[in-house]
This record gives C-alpha cells, structure tokens and sequence, in this order.
C-alpha cells in the first residue's frame, strides 16, 4: 500500500474527504518526527511505539578495497507493535 491509498482508505474509513485524510495523515508524520526530533517517544496503546535507536560508532570494511573504515554513531527511527497489533495479525 502507498500513501495514495493509505489516504483513500482512511477517507472511505473515516467516512471524510481525500484532501481532510491526507491532512491528518501529514500532521501525524510531522508530530511524530518531531518528537522523535528531541528524543522523545510516541505510544499508541494497543498499535505500538516509535522511539530513537542510538547506534553505536563501530568499524567495517570496505568490499572493494578491504580496507577499514570507521562508522560514526547515528539515531535511527523504531518501530516496535503493541500486543494488540501482535494479536490482530496472528
């Protein structure tokens, strides 16, 4: 599924407009990116949590030249489902 027809599912869903769903569908994107921006974690009882992964700096290689190369830290996005979801899916 695409953002085109996650809008129009949660149009007929909702029983509103397109152009109100793909509203709502930004301004949930934005908030949790910013949330997520200062660090903080988003719950949604019974659907999941995004949160902040820390990675750590570490080493690797080069494929080409085997030659070693350092890895600076990063924050990654995370998802992880709720029981609910789990449940719903199972």
């Amino acid at each position: 599924m695409n953002k085109t027809e996650l809008v129009a599912a949660m149009a007929d869903q909702a029983g509103i407009s397109k152009k109100d769903a793909e509203k709502a569908l930004k301004a949930f994107t934005d908030v949790v990116a910013d949330e997520l921006k200062k660090g903080e974690k988003i719950q949604l009882v019974g659907f999941g949590t995004f949160e902040v992964s820390n990675r750590a700096a570490r080493t690797g290689k080069n494929p080409r030249t085997n030659e070693k190369i350092t890895i600076p830290a990063s924050k990654a996005p995370k998802f992880k489902a709720g029981k609910a979801l789990k449940d719903a899916l199972n």
